[in-house]
């Protein structure tokens, strides 16, 4: 039987926001465990580049479930945090919209 060993670090468990600029919803449906630094950065002194002795900041692991990824936090015995997608909002417009005559602010050109 092995023991579990219990480090000091902790995770953060999400699912990642399309970003602004992302029209499909690739990586959005997946988990993501994300390692919280241990550290603070510092300012390497000849070229002013910030880093970290941490490792664990670069690793992402990608989960198809929050359960899958809560199951391997514990398993590694890692405190972990998990932050619940917020709920998406969108107002939905046609391009025909912009033209209307009841619109309430109107063209400036």
């Amino acid at each position: 039987m092995g023991t579990q060993v219990t480090n000091d670090t902790t995770a953060r468990i999400y699912r990642p926001a399309k970003s602004a600029t992302q029209s499909g919803a690739a990586r959005t449906k997946a988990w993501l465990l994300e390692y919280n630094p241990r550290d603070a950065r510092e300012i390497e002194p000849l070229m002013g580049w910030t880093s970290s002795g941490d490792m664990n900041t670069q690793v992402k692991l990608w989960f198809g479930t929050r359960e899958e990824a809560e199951a391997y936090a514990q398993r590694k015995g890692v405190a972990y945090r998990v932050e619940e997608p917020k709920p998406v909002t969108r107002r939905v417009m046609s391009y025909s919209d912009n033209f209307k005559t009841n619109r309430i602010g109107q063209w400036t050109h």
